[in-house]
């Protein structure tokens, strides 16, 4: 048994001070009475005072890149770096190598996460015309969900047949998550800049290829088509005001049938840090004006956005450091998240509540994961110790990525992450980790 002894927990409206017992993989007793006996014989108590307590951030948005381009990142480093970071479990999307569009592959993947993954795991399953009744007449409570690409991306291929949309949307079994981007838009947008430039356009201009139009038409379509069929949908990382217009709702979050999330890079960059950070900082939707930066936040604050997520999304720096084309879209952000958002909480631009609520509380509600999210007894004990007042400047020798790069690199946060519990099991301890013991499937309760 573990006691967090003297811990002040953040939930999604208040602190509480508390001491948390841990048996098992579970939390087993929340004690209010601070004046309660706590010699318990072989337990190990862990004294949090003067420092906040936290459910272990559910990542809803990851590319880990196994199996098939394990030269950028596999699972093992990418979720020890998570688990650095805070990400206690995560759900990956299909467009490795092969793409994971059949239950072949999906398993293939669940025996690599159960063998290598330091944190929880699930996967999003991707379609085709040839896979999609096999998916939708399958019912495995360990699929996160249905992903379509509806414009094409790095090592994802955009989705645009009838047939499969139609099947897509019409389900009822599984939330279906969409990237959206009008191909259409951001070809022609190409073509204009290419007569310019040539192949070598500044990189300032992604945001104009990959503009807000093509995200907003692209946003607008699904929505109108999950309307039509009352999908359960999930639109992945908004990047522009725009898009805010079309799902701003009144309703509560357990009453929502289309939800959506923002990704910490649109939070934090615009597009005055391209000339600084270049290609570094080129992904797909594309990081925009700081405008949209601000709005986004104004919409996790009062509730229109639902989720924030990652999109973490490695490659090596021999491959980001390429003219405009051939450059791949993608940034490795996990190991960082949290606190690029604990940051932005010193600044007061949103509150240490609302990041919980966004991070670990909504995803779990979103996607109905069983059993964690939150500091719940008979919940999995996946918690996270956090030292608001050290500073922690980020070195290349820190960073856990694969790729070995970051675009965070000297940046200095002003809080820490000191210990990661995942089902229980104390794996991160101060920039030690402790990785035995593996993590679970996910499961979901739908």
């Amino acid at each position: 048994m573990i006691l967090i002894k003297n811990a002040t927990i953040v939930d999604s409206y208040k602190f509480v001070k508390v001491n948390i017992l841990i048996k098992g993989s579970y939390i087993y007793k929340i004690y209010d009475d601070l004046e309660y006996d706590f010699n318990f014989a072989g337990c190990r108590i862990i004294d949090a005072s003067d420092k906040i307590v936290i459910p272990g951030v559910i990542d809803c948005h990851v590319h880990f890149r196994e199996p098939g381009l394990s030269h950028k990142a596999d699972i093992y480093t990418e979720s020890k770096a998570g688990i650095a970071g805070g990400v206690t479990s995560y759900i990956e999307m299909p467009n490795t190598i092969p793409a994971t569009v059949n239950i072949k592959e999906l398993e293939n993947k669940f025996k690599i996460a159960k063998q290598k993954s330091l944190s929880n795991y699930s996967f999003y399953i991707g379609v085709c015309a040839e896979n999609i009744e096999n998916i939708i007449n399958s019912n495995d409570n360990r699929i996160a969900g249905i992903k379509l690409f509806l414009g094409t991306t790095t090592s994802g291929a955009g989705v645009t047949d009838d047939y499969v949309m139609k099947k897509v949307f019409s389900q009822k079994k599984y939330p279906v998550i969409v990237h959206c981007e009008d191909d259409d838009i951001i070809n022609n947008n190409e073509l204009n800049y290419k007569k310019k430039y040539g192949e070598n356009i500044p990189i300032k201009y992604h945001r104009f290829i990959r503009s807000e139009e093509a995200c907003f038409k692209s946003s607008e379509f699904a929505i109108n088509l999950a309307k039509r069929h009352g999908t359960k949908l999930h639109i992945a990382h908004l990047s522009t005001a725009k898009e805010l217009e079309l799902v701003a709702s009144d309703l509560p979050l357990n009453k929502k049938k289309i939800t959506s999330e923002a990704c910490v890079h649109h939070l934090w960059f615009s597009d005055e840090d391209y000339d600084k950070l270049r290609t570094k900082i080129k992904c797909n939707p594309s990081i925009k004006t700081k405008n949209d930066r601000n709005k986004l936040l104004e919409g996790l604050n009062d509730n229109t956005i639902d989720i924030i997520a990652t999109d973490h999304a490695p490659h090596t720096i021999e491959e980001k450091n390429n003219n405009y084309f051939n450059a791949p879209s993608g940034i490795p952000l996990i190991q960082f998240a949290l606190p690029m958002m604990l940051e932005l909480c010193n600044s007061d631009k949103i509150t240490i509540q609302k990041i919980v609520k966004k991070m670990c509380n909504a995803p779990a509600d979103i996607f109905n994961i069983k059993k964690r999210g939150y500091i719940k007894e008979n919940y999995y004990a996946d918690i996270l110790i956090i030292d608001m007042n050290k500073k922690n400047k980020v070195t290349k020798d820190k960073l856990l990525y694969k790729c070995k790069w970051s675009p965070m690199e000297n940046f200095e946060f002003n809080s820490k992450i000191t210990h990661t519990f995942v089902n229980g099991n104390l794996v991160y301890e101060n920039g030690n980790f402790y990785e035995k013991i593996k993590g679970k499937n996910l499961e979901f309760e739908r």
